[in-house]
């Protein structure tokens, strides 16, 4: 470990990572990201594309995503402002974990989740006006994408208790998993 940076494995291959805060009268700084450090425990990833998603009401729900086949993509995902409820399902065929979720709450403070190529990605936001950074090690490509519907019966996620969730018209078009590996 490097005095910045500790890292915690909270699922098979999942990592929480989380910065050093130096905090003074004006707020704080935070060094989120820097390879030399990240390689000190051992994340080698090298991220290629940036993205922000933001959310703008509690109760939304994005994914379970990931890209097939040579697009496969690692994340690492910082809440920028408001809180998710993180959602990651093992989708390698040969893991003894294949088929199996877990989920994390994640906000500003938490730290950064990495999560392998080999998974499907979600969350749902848990509060107005929540903001996402994830860094990817592949870039996205239209053919490649792919997902788990939310509701998959057989994976039986808990999701946040909210009385209408807000789910694009494509993600509830999703296969479930079975469908998938069929």
């Amino acid at each position: 470990m490097t005095d910045n940076l500790q890292k915690k494995e909270i699922f098979q291959d999942i990592f929480l990572i989380t910065c050093k805060k130096y905090n003074d009268k004006r707020g704080y700084f935070i060094e989120s990201y820097n390879r030399e450090e990240f390689a000190s425990i051992d994340v080698n990833n090298i991220f290629v594309q940036d993205n922000l998603s933001f959310s703008l009401k509690a109760g939304t729900i994005r994914g379970l995503h990931f890209q097939k086949g040579s697009f496969e993509q690692s994340k690492l995902l910082k809440v920028i402002s408001g809180s998710i409820l993180d959602i990651f399902v093992d989708i390698r065929q040969d893991s003894p974990n294949f088929g199996k979720h877990f989920s994390y709450n994640l906000n500003s403070e938490s730290g950064s989740l990495l999560i392998p190529r080999g998974f499907a990605h979600g969350f749902c936001s848990l509060e107005d006006n929540t903001l996402i950074s994830y860094k990817v090690d592949n870039f996205y490509n239209k053919e490649s994408e792919s997902g788990i519907v939310w509701n998959d019966p057989d994976l039986n996620i808990k999701w946040p208790k909210f009385k209408n969730f807000v789910i694009s018209e494509k993600d509830k078009e999703l296969l479930s998993l079975k469908e998938l590996i069929k």
